[in-house]
């Protein structure tokens, strides 16, 4: 029962993490698809930028 209950606790309090960086993330981070970047044509850091906002976008409403 107690395993259960921490586990729980635990996920609630990784999916509000996500929630809170992706706020975070939308307001400090720029947009790259305001900035009309191509994916085929983005750079490095872009391509980076734009794996670690998914990422965190993916865990936020997972």
């Amino acid at each position: 029962m107690r395993i259960r209950t921490f586990f729980g606790y635990f996920c609630n309090m990784k999916k509000q993490l996500f929630i809170a960086l992706a706020k975070f993330n939308k307001a400090v981070l720029p947009s790259l698809t305001k900035k009309k970047v191509d994916l085929a044509k983005a750079s490095k850091f872009e391509m980076a930028l734009f794996g670690y906002k998914l990422w965190v976008t993916k865990n936020a409403l997972g």
